[in-house]
């Protein structure tokens, strides 16, 4: 048996962190197994689903690199094999039509109020002759679910777990307009896509007893079925937006790397002994089902950022140089040409070690971008003394005798504060500040090194006032 798992968003809105691990952990269920991951859109609310929103599901599924081995199914293209099995249960006797009036379903509703019961369709029209049917009523199609003993789900995680079914209703198949309902589009779809795993999230379990006894009345083999916990917030209620962040693509602007993302998601909800960082090569080797646990996992930002700075500075230098470069651009309006782009990428070993996210990062490649004079922030106008001026104008005259190398740069600021008899931080901090406007930087002779001799005079005379 090829395992086949797949994904099925609603694009009714973003695609949301719990969406994403759960997309994760059905790309790495089918990798592990060698099977096939798909992805299927659940587009079938007419009023809420829109484009926009499908390109963002998929341009975050592209970001985090949870391709589908097939091409998206989108489940509105499906109504007429939604209605054609619906209408094979009704030929079988496994689902008749229902003829009941609005207001009849509202006294319904109020009297299990009244009875502080749960709502239940009462299988009025479940053995009734259709000819005894109200005129302009257009009836819709239900199950003829069973009423008694009970409907048995053996979980890969949770376990197995089980109703009675009387405490289940003949559930709607088709709409009285012809659509269909999402229990039972859901249920056709997963058959005809060969999808052998379910694995979703835990607020679904309640649905697979309905779906299973969908399965059931066509004679289809049961998918197995995975219900993986909910995310929540810090304080342990359900991860919702005064949680933060909660959106994928709001990570990624945000300046988390993909697969640090990934490898925090994995690791929320999913152990393997010790191990905290795992490249995607490993997690397919590891990931299995029986890894995942029954409780609710808590989202931890403090944690996820340590992650994406430990992926930061494992990243490739020219990777995060491009991507500085486009957020300096697009987020701070500073046009960067060829030659600040490369000092950019000349310093990204100094300066990645020093930042947690991409956000960081463009902050503080700022100061190569920027023309002079440079904005100051208050620490470093605070070290440009007249003494630390002095200073400045002297050692540019010794760094004309340089070669201009990190080394020679290094030599001529440590030659200078031996013959001044100052210590070192002192030459250097002033001059960080001149040449970035801030006292952190990557170490100033690299700085001064890569923005080259020029640049350097020129920052020093704006610092000097001249």
């Amino acid at each position: 048996m090829t395992i086949r798992v797949r994904f099925a968003p609603s694009p009714t809105g973003m695609l949301h962190i719990g969406g994403a691990r759960t997309a994760l952990f059905n790309y790495l269920f089918a990798r592990h197994h060698g099977g096939q991951f798909l992805l299927r859109i659940e587009d079938t609310d007419r009023e809420r689903s829109t484009p926009e929103a499908t390109k963002v599901i998929l341009d975050a599924l592209d970001w985090l690199d949870l391709k589908s081995d097939e091409p998206p199914v989108y489940q509105s293209t499906r109504y007429a094999r939604h209605r054609e099995v619906a209408e094979q249960m009704l030929a079988a006797g496994q689902a008749y039509r229902c003829y009941c009036s609005r207001e009849e379903l509202a006294e319904m509703r109020a009297e299990a109020e009244r009875s502080k019961k749960p709502f239940r369709y009462d299988g009025r029209w479940r053995d009734r002759d259709p000819a005894e049917a109200p005129a302009g009523v257009d009836p819709v199609i239900r199950l003829r679910a069973p009423r008694e003993g009970e409907t048995v789900i053996h979980d890969l995680v949770q376990g197995e777990v089980r109703v009675k079914n009387a405490e289940l209703d003949d559930m709607i198949l088709l709409r009285s307009d012809g659509t269909p309902t999402y229990l039972h589009a859901v249920v056709v779809d997963d058959h005809d896509m060969g999808i052998t795993h379910v694995i979703r999230g835990d607020d679904h379990l309640t649905n697979t007893f309905r779906q299973a006894q969908i399965y059931d009345a066509m004679g289809w083999a049961r998918p197995n079925f995975a219900h993986i916990p909910l995310i929540h917030g810090a304080d342990g209620a359900k991860l919702s937006k005064r949680h933060g962040a909660v959106s994928v693509l709001q990570f990624r602007d945000e300046g988390y790397l993909p697969e640090a993302l990934c490898n925090y998601l994995l690791r929320l909800g999913w152990g393997h002994g010790d191990a905290e960082i795992l490249p995607r090569e490993e997690q397919v080797a590891l990931f299995d089902l029986d890894g995942v646990g029954r409780a609710a996992s808590r989202m931890d930002y403090a944690k996820l950022l340590h992650v994406n700075a430990v992926f930061l500075r494992a990243a490739e230098d020219e990777r995060l140089a491009a991507d500085v470069v486009a957020r300096l651009e697009r987020d701070h309006g500073v046009a960067v040409g060829t030659e600040a782009a490369g000092r950019i990428a000349v310093l990204m070993p100094g300066l990645k070690e020093r930042a947690r996210t991409l956000a960081e990062l463009a902050e503080s490649a700022l100061f190569i971008a920027r023309e002079a004079p440079l904005p100051m922030t208050e620490k470093a106008a605070a070290l440009l003394t007249e003494a630390a001026r002095d200073d400045l104008a002297a050692l540019l005259l010794d760094f004309d005798n340089t070669d201009f190398s990190k080394a020679a740069l290094h030599e001529a600021m440590k030659a200078y504060a031996e013959r001044e008899e100052k210590k070192l931080g002192a030459v250097a901090q002033p001059l960080r500040a001149a040449l970035t406007g801030s006292t952190v930087s990557p170490p100033i002779d690299a700085v001064m090194e890569a923005l080259g001799p020029i640049e350097v005079r020129k920052r020093i005379f704006a610092a000097l006032g001249e």
